[in-house]
């Protein structure tokens, strides 16, 4: 399964060669060569054991399946920038970042790079996208990671209602995916974008990643309808694809019904219009200009996308706290977006507001729902263990970054951004406005290793480190 894959990657490497091959740039080669060693390994992986799994996968073997395919695919994916003369850490930090749409980057002069290596790092994220989808609708239910078993009936009988089978769930989430993705490069060439920013763009946006093709990210463009097209297509990718699915095959009722989406919605913008009063009383900008600003950046940073609309870091104290505690929210379950995700916040705050009238009535009988489905003590517990485990581990990685000799903004703001795959973080240098090549190599494998284990939902990783799980 992991040569399949390999050969997809290798494939996609030849999009990137062309785009070269056409801008007339030597840099082609690095993607042919990237693409026939990737293609090599996989094809002999294939052939070297194909056909000995004929039972399936069971779940010791899925939980290592996903976690090498998500260690091993941004091994490979970055070949290209060492061809290109990147070191070896950044040209892995690049590569992880945009497997797992996280928008963290060490390239600096994106105006002038080759447009082979731009397209890239945008497919990059744009992969990394709907296999985050599949991951999430397909495995972790079955994983039974952080809640996520709320949606084991609910995801099967939603397949079951939409075609029945797995298989065919995944290729309509496929071309679910490529439609808006299609969609969201129309509405960015009807905003005034050229044709390479516009499907750059719209790879990125579409998968919550937010590499640019600027430096300066969304501030490059002048027109304000680019910015809100992001917007849109930035809050469409964190939410459900299935309830996507079901909106688009004319049940858009479904969508509206589902708690979290409700939730998100209604908390961006109560946010985006606080933030926009503030940068309007505090700072003077025109309201047209701090509605954009203000909910471009909180949409940007609540959805895990990562681009950027000006250094809201220079915006005061208070956007600064503002933004460093968005960046756990999330989205939705079943999308593109990282972070904690909006469902285990109704679940937390619900087992809490049961636990609170226990205090009062020990006798009463109560049970908290959460969309019809009634909240288990099992549910409840695998959600408060993933929420302590998530701030737990944001606070060792914290720790460890400080042992590099950075600042406090920096290393608590760098790990909360990689674990919750955001992108940019805080301060001078990880801000909006810088990037995280001048970090030490040591600092850039531990927010590798922290990008990988936020997108793998941190227990399909550390139930690896139990002794149990390799026993017989």
């Amino acid at each position: 399964m992991l040569g399949f894959l390999y050969v997809g990657l290798a494939t996609a490497m030849l999009i990137p060669a062309i785009v070269d091959v056409a801008a007339k740039n030597p840099d082609w080669q690095a993607f042919v060569f990237s693409a026939l060693l990737t293609g090599l390994v996989g094809m002999l992986l294939s052939i070297a054991v194909g056909g000995s799994l004929h039972e399936g996968l069971d779940m010791r073997q899925t939980f290592i399946l996903t976690t090498m395919a998500w260690v091993t695919l941004p091994a490979f994916g970055a070949l290209p920038f060492l061809w290109l003369g990147v070191s070896y850490v950044d040209a892995v930090f690049e590569a992880v970042s945009g497997f797992t749409t996280t928008g963290s980057t060490i390239l600096s002069g994106l105006d002038s790079l080759p447009p082979g290596l731009l397209v890239w790092r945008s497919l990059m994220q744009w992969v990394g996208g709907i296999g985050i989808v599949v991951m999430a609708i397909v495995l972790l239910p079955f994983l039974r990671i952080g809640g996520m078993q709320l949606f084991q009936t609910e995801s099967s009988d939603r397949s079951e209602k939409i075609v029945g089978r797995s298989v065919e769930l995944i290729r309509l989430l496929g071309l679910v995916y490529l439609f808006l993705t299609a969609l969201c490069v129309v509405g960015f060439l009807l905003s005034g974008m050229d044709l390479f920013d516009a499907v750059n763009h719209g790879l990125t946006t579409i998968a919550t990643g937010g590499y640019s093709t600027h430096d300066v990210s969304f501030g490059f463009f002048t027109n304000s309808a680019a910015g809100w097209v992001a917007v849109v297509f930035m809050t469409i990718g964190a939410l459900p694809f299935v309830l996507l699915i079901q909106a688009l095959r004319g049940k858009p009722l479904l969508l509206w019904r589902d708690p979290q989406v409700r939730t998100l919605l209604a908390f961006l913008a109560l946010v985006s219009l606080g933030l926009t009063i503030y940068l309007g009383v505090k700072l003077d900008f025109p309201l047209d200009e701090a509605l954009l600003k203000a909910t471009f950046n909180v949409v940007s940073v609540v959805t895990t996308t990562g681009f950027a609309m000006g250094d809201y870091s220079e915006w005061g104290a208070p956007v600064v706290g503002l933004a460093l505690l968005l960046t756990f929210v999330g989205g939705c379950t079943g999308s593109t977006s990282g972070g904690i995700k909006v469902f285990r916040f109704l679940v937390f705050f619900g087992t809490v507001r049961a636990h609170l009238r226990r205090m009062v009535r020990p006798n009463r009988v109560m049970s908290e729902k959460y969309g019809g489905a009634r909240l288990t003590p099992e549910l409840s517990f695998s959600v408060l263990a993933f929420l302590v485990v998530y701030l737990g581990s944001v606070g060792i990685i914290t720790l460890l970054l400080s042992l590099f000799d950075l600042d406090l903004v920096t290393a608590v703001s760098a790990a909360a951004t990689a674990v919750g795959n955001v992108g940019p973080g805080l301060g001078p240098i990880i801000g909006p406005a810088g990037n995280f090549a001048s970090l030490p190599d040591g600092a850039k494998w531990i927010l590798s290793a922290a990008m990988l284990l936020g997108r793998l939902e941190l227990f399909t990783v550390l139930v690896l480190l139990d002794p149990d799980f390799w026993s017989k």
